[in-house]
């Protein structure tokens, strides 16, 4: 929905330039309101992100990644397990800019451990608490008999470095479902995921690393159709044989297996060289058939 001046609000700026005091119609003020890419722009820009957080922009790409996956600012999106809130903080005040929402898909409380409900909590603060600076962030469930959001309410799903951990837990394939379910017909799955690609890799995720066709096979298992990939978050310096999986790479720096004692002598240089993981970017979508219906 890209907004260009028309040739009426062309001759209104030459009015103004002659000295003319005539009232812009409203329509030539709409016309003439920001882009989706200026808005996005400028909650990239946006003083609610640390300068950590930007710091990972070259590496994390989010402009280009949120264009490929065509989100727009008036649209309805859920970010599933969003941790901390590195996208957050550029989604929701970006959605809020033109009337859209976001659907944060996290851990269910209920049951959960102290530090997921601490994680909750905190993300609830900085988030769903603060609707001036980030709108409606509506906190909704992945799994566990929850919903990331109602059926059908949502015009993109994006998920980032997550298909490791639901392939190690087995709950992939219902979690895809689960987006497909949540999506309107025509809507965008959007998934970014280490790559396993070239490597001699396990399939299940316990290295962090996925290959790029089970990542489309379970796409299309749950009914999407695969619609183009990206090589916007590749990284080709990326070996993929480093001894604590992709967690040796910044941003975690692991020098130990996990909850293992972290090495103090462990020589972080060559792995911080190499920087964040080789990323695959994918977009799949829910089909329309021709008379609107979905497809069966």
């Amino acid at each position: 929905m890209t907004m260009r001046f028309s040739l009426a609000a062309l001759c209104l700026i030459a009015l103004a330039a002659c000295g003319e005091r005539k009232e812009a119609p409203a329509e030539a003020v709409a016309e003439a309101a920001p882009s989706p890419e200026a808005l996005l722009e400028a909650a990239i820009a946006g003083p609610q992100r640390s300068a950590e957080e930007r710091a990972r922009d070259g590496r994390r790409n989010p402009k280009e990644t949120l264009q490929f996956f065509g989100v727009e600012p008036d649209m309805a999106v859920v970010e599933v397990w969003p941790g901390g809130g590195w996208y957050t903080q550029i989604l929701a005040p970006y959605l809020k800019s033109d009337g859209g929402k976001l659907y944060a898909a996290g851990f269910s409380p209920d049951g959960a451990s102290e530090r997921v409900r601490e994680s909750l909590a905190a993300f609830r603060s900085q988030y769903a608490d603060q609707p001036d600076i980030y709108g409606a962030v509506e906190m909704t469930v992945l799994g566990d008999g929850g919903a990331v959001a109602p059926e059908g309410a949502a015009d993109t799903v994006l998920t980032f470095r997550n298909v490791h951990n639901w392939l190690a837990r087995g709950v992939a394939e219902d979690y895809f479902a689960e987006f497909y379910r949540a999506l309107k017909p025509g809507g965008v799955l959007g998934v970014v995921e280490h790559r396993a690609d070239g490597a001699d890799l396990p399939r299940d995720g316990s290295k962090g690393y996925v290959y790029t066709d089970d990542v489309i096979a379970l796409a299309q298992r749950a009914g999407f159709d695969f619609e183009a990939s990206s090589e916007i978050n590749a990284n080709p310096d990326d070996t993929k044989d480093h001894p604590f999986g992709v967690w040796t790479l910044p941003p975690v720096r692991r020098s130990s297996e996990v909850r293992g004692q972290e090495d103090p002598d462990f020589d972080h240089a060559p792995y911080d060289a190499i920087g964040e993981s080789d990323r695959m970017t994918l977009k799949f979508r829910k089909p329309i058939a021709a008379d609107g219906a979905l497809f069966e």
